[in-house]
């Protein structure tokens, strides 16, 4: 008797277990692989256990109890192949912890792949955007929540979208005075129409927002919208910001600006990206940084699916929805027999009201270009390459450099340790700006050859020595 079709789901967040959960149901053997020690993601983070008797988070306790799931944690992805045939694709992955030397590396044959890569955190350059102290959004609050650790006394939040009121109320949490909250944009249309929020995000998304609302008000927080951090000032580490008045296109409006000192941290966000690279290396098709996906999250690959916020950001409960609806069709894709027509059309439903609720998410807080006018000569815009705005000009306008390889070649930009990670979009629209149109081949800032860092003595391993090659299960 043959053995059931194998689904690797990548991503333990909300999508990936509830796609790993609805592909086991439906007769599917699942293998779950995800970079954290348990399942949740950054919705569910919980600090590390603090004794025998430290309660799992739902989805933790979800996947555990299921006899066709098998949980990989601290186990990363770092390539996709071809697979042996009938399998779909190779699974090239390490595991264990991420600082462990000789961390084991091992191959599954994949008949399918849910991918459910989540999102990092946008964070656009300005001047001293570099110096100790300076955080992401995100990173700040996995902190909070995962380690109860503050990353300052005296913090700011700053840069556009609804993560910002909960990451101040994060801070609060373990004790660091929120200086303020500086929201870019203005959602002032968004909160006169809660009319959306309840039809497609749920009560819940209004309860949450007017608790971190609230919350905010009670310690006398301001929460100034229309308003930027367009400089960090510091010497050996981060000691004050400029804040200014933006317009709607995030221009500065000259006489605003303001230094708010002391300051210790600033957690900056300006919304997220996907994180495209093991969709890109599968051959998914992607538009405006976004995986495209079918009415049942089919990517444009056989056999390859994709939800959560690969897809778009539109919440929790939306990434759950599109990662049922994965599951279920990738059950009935591998083994043939139909997914139960209530469960599809109610996950259907769900995953379609996520995606308005994600839409109007990106049309209430967009990113405007004026922030390319905070920028100085100086300024790093790749900070592992430490290349400068000049610099990045010049290869440019004097250079000629209209593509993204050759921007790299020309002046270094997106070519150190993040491989772009974390300039390479923000590099593209500098680029496109001075152009006067978009930089070509924008996508090659997202395709690396390896999906995520590998050491190179694991990689001149496998490559000097056959026998040393994973073994394929």
């Amino acid at each position: 008797m043959s053995a059931a079709p194998r689904l690797v789901v990548v991503g333990a967040g909300p999508a990936g277990v509830a796609a790993a959960l609805a592909a086991a149901r439906g007769g599917v053997r699942v293998v779950l692989v995800d970079s954290a020690a348990r399942a949740g993601g950054q919705y569910h983070l919980q600090p590390p256990p603090a004794g025998r008797h430290h309660r799992a988070n739902p989805l933790q306790r979800a996947v555990t109890a299921h006899p066709r799931v098998e949980h990989l944690p601290h186990a990363t992805v770092w390539s996709l192949e071809p697979g042996p045939p009938p399998a779909g694709h190779l699974v090239l992955l390490q595991q264990g912890p991420a600082d462990a030397a000789g961390r084991g590396v091992r191959a599954l044959a994949a008949d399918g792949l849910v991918l459910c890569t989540g999102t990092h955190d946008r964070v656009l350059p300005f001047p001293g955007w570099d110096l100790p102290g300076v955080v992401s959004a995100g990173a700040a609050r996995a902190l909070a929540k995962g380690q109860r650790t503050a990353v300052g006394r005296r913090v700011v939040v700053a840069g556009t979208g609804p993560f910002l009121p909960p990451v101040a109320a994060s801070l609060l949490g373990v004790g660091a005075r929120v200086v303020g909250v500086y929201e870019a944009g203005r959602p002032a249309s968004w909160l006169r129409s809660p009319v959306v929020a309840l039809r497609d995000g749920g009560p819940d998304k209004l309860a949450e927002l007017a608790a971190h609302t609230t919350g905010l008000t009670r310690h006398g927080i301001a929460y100034r919208t229309r308003r930027a951090v367009v400089a960090a000032h510091g010497g050996d580490r981060l000691e004050a910001v400029t804040v200014a008045r933006v317009d709607a296109r995030w221009r500065i409006v000259d006489g605003t600006e303001r230094v708010v000192e002391p300051v210790d941290a600033l957690c900056v966000g300006h919304g997220f990206l996907p994180q495209l690279e093991l969709a890109l290396a599968a051959g998914c098709a992607v538009r405006d940084g976004r995986v495209l996906v079918g009415p049942r999250q089919q990517t444009s690959v056989r056999r390859v699916y994709a939800a959560g916020d690969l897809t778009g950001s539109g919440g929790a409960a939306a990434a759950a929805a599109e990662g049922e609806l994965a599951g279920l069709t990738a059950a009935a894709d591998l083994t043939g027999r139909p997914a139960d027509p209530a469960r599809t059309m109610a996950a259907e439903a769900r995953a379609r009201a996520g995606r308005r609720f994600a839409a109007a998410l990106a049309a209430t807080y967009p990113v405007g270009d004026g922030w390319r006018t905070w920028l100085r000569e100086d300024t790093l815009v790749c900070r592992c390459e430490e290349v400068t705005y000049g610099q990045l000009r010049e290869a440019v306008v004097g250079r000629g450099a209209d593509g993204a390889r050759a921007l790299g070649l020309a002046c270094g930009a997106g070519l150190g340790a993040c491989q772009g990670r974390m300039c390479g979009r923000a590099v593209a629209d500098l680029a496109a700006g001075l152009l006067g149109h978009p930089l070509a081949e924008a996508d090659a800032l997202d395709r690396r050859p390896l999906g995520h860092p590998v050491r190179l003595a694991d990689l001149a391993g496998l490559a000097d020595d056959s026998s040393r090659r994973p073994p394929v299960d």
